[in-house]
């Protein structure tokens, strides 16, 4: 082992061990260790700063414009609403009815809009109905993990392991490759929830906050309203005690929901979290001032959800303007197109910039805030993750890893191997973050591909599903976090669900991926 491959192995242990702690974001945890690597002169400042001009993290910015001006053309909610019947009914009917449609929508639009819509409704239409709204949630969240592993659009993942593909000479994935292995999944993963989650979810948890006390606030021109702390809340790893929230925000904090434990008394001691909800006490001023904002990510009163109004074309435009992009970007791959058009590769980059600005131009999303509702963490995160990638390749770690994965597998041979680069990539997705799962894996899997001498893309396609498939913790993905604080789950409530529905996915992939892509050997 040479000085590289140690520094660069101590390097990626320490970014690990930060991104466990969760004392930065992981843009900033990954950038830090992106530059040790550059003085250290293992890659040089032009692999620094080759991702941010990748076509798959500029791709993943346009995407988040995109969701957002379907989310403010109201299109969405719209659907939503209708979804679920006024009348009685159970929890299966109710997840049969709508656990399908959320995959479908999650497939081409950024998860976390998705669940911030539905939250809240679920919410005030469970308890409208007499349902737990705790058999919903981890279904909803599971759902848009599911549906966002059915196209090349449908997560961050997916585009980052393209994006890696093409600067290494691949081809790149096509809008529905993953279809072949995600619709099954998808399948079998929400009749799981179905069967199960009745068994396996817990009763939803009674409120701290007394009715009594909610209606008093009612009677003052006040209501109770939960909202979740997003990536840009200004008090992150802050002591409430040190933040002046009600001086800021006009509002009242009752209670603090942080890591499946409801916390009501010493509130000045807590350190807010991403991901946090708090309920608090504020009058109708709070829902319209801070209602479409990137602090928060969602916000419900209790009693009924707030909507403003929207003409109708926009709602028509977003929809119609998402179908082109999708439509455009599916036919833009097809030979066919590619020999009328050689000069303009009409790939989803292509398309999704259209969108993007004629969104903007339309103002299905205010265009002088363009800038908050793209999540920059992430983008910084993708970014720094092509230059690990390729500091990994420079100091021969990705190889000599590739080595030990192929004596490990033994007489398995390239399926083994394909378990093995699963599971890894699975842990680290679950402990860290799916960007940086993906960063890690996809070197990997190239170098184990190389020692097989096969094809490689049975190996991008598990890593793309290892990394985006992580449901047995809330850290796993940014909509557990959301849905946990939502519904008071502990930890233990997502890995009673999670870890069969991890290994439900592991198997099928194993299973289905040397079916569907064979480990076809290399001239």
């Amino acid at each position: 082992m040479n000085f590289e491959i140690l520094f660069v192995l101590l390097g990626l242990a320490g970014m690990l061990a930060a991104l466990i702690m969760d004392k930065m974001r992981p843009g900033i945890v990954l950038l830090s260790v992106v530059v040790l690597f550059m003085v250290a002169g293992i890659i040089s400042p032009k692999q620094m700063v080759a991702g941010f001009s990748n076509r798959g993290m500029i791709t993943v910015a346009l995407l988040f414009l995109v969701s957002e001006g379907v989310r403010q053309s109201g299109a969405l909610t719209t659907i939503v609403k209708k979804l679920f019947p006024d009348k009685t009914t159970t929890v299966t009917k109710a997840q049969l009815r709508v656990l399908p449609i959320v995959s479908a929508f999650s497939a081409f639009l950024n998860n976390t809009p998705v669940v911030v819509i539905f939250a809240p409704i679920i919410k005030h239409w469970s308890k409208k109905v007499g349902l737990s709204c705790t058999k919903f949630l981890i279904p909803l969240s599971y759902a848009t993990i599911l549906g966002g592993l059915c196209t090349l659009i449908g997560t961050s993942t997916n585009l980052v392991i393209h994006g890696m593909m093409i600067d290494r000479g691949f081809e790149g994935l096509k809008m529905f490759d993953l279809a072949y292995i995600g619709i099954p999944i998808t399948i079998v993963g929400i009749l799981f929830i179905i069967l199960t989650s009745k068994k396996l979810l817990p009763a939803e948890r009674p409120d701290n906050f007394e009715e009594e006390e909610a209606d008093a606030a009612m009677e003052s021109g006040q209501h109770i309203v939960e909202v979740v702390l997003a990536s840009r809340f200004p008090g992150l790893k802050r002591k409430l005690k040190n933040f002046d929230f009600k001086r800021r925000y006009g509002a009242e904090i009752k209670e603090i929901r942080q890591g499946g434990q409801i916390i009501t008394e010493n509130l000045g001691e807590v350190r807010l979290q991403e991901g946090d909800t708090l309920v608090l006490l504020a009058d109708d001023a709070f829902t319209r001032a801070w209602g479409d904002s990137s602090v928060f990510l969602m916000i419900t009163n209790g009693k009924d959800i707030p909507t403003r109004f929207v003409p109708a074309w926009k709602k028509w435009t977003a929809f119609a303007l998402l179908l082109i992009m999708i439509i455009g970007a599916t036919i833009g791959e097809l030979p066919f197109t590619q020999e009328r058009f050689p000069n303009v590769k009409l790939d989803m980059f292509f398309f999704a910039s259209v969108t993007a600005v004629v969104m903007a131009w339309l103002k299905l999303f205010p265009p002088k805030k363009y800038t908050k509702y793209i999540s920059w963490d992430i983008l910084i995160t993708i970014a720094c993750a092509f230059a690990i990638s390729s500091a990994m390749e420079e100091s021969g770690l990705a190889a000599l890893i590739a080595e030990f994965i192929k004596n490990v597998s033994g007489s398995l041979g390239a399926w083994g191997a394909l378990a093995l680069l699963y599971f890894v990539t699975l842990i680290i997705t679950e402990l860290i973050t799916n960007n940086a799962a993906a960063a890690l894996a996809f070197p990997l899997a190239l170098e184990t591909a190389s020692k097989f001498g096969v094809d490689p893309m049975p190996f991008f396609i598990a890593i793309c599903i290892a990394a985006s498939a992580g449901f047995a913790t809330p850290i796993g993905y940014q909509t557990n976090l959301i849905v946990q604080g939502a519904g008071n789950y502990k930890f233990t409530d997502f890995m009673k669900i999670g870890i069969p529905m991890d290994l439900i996915v592991m198997i099928l992939s194993i299973i289905l991926i040397p079916l569907i892509w064979p480990f076809t050997p290399t001239v």
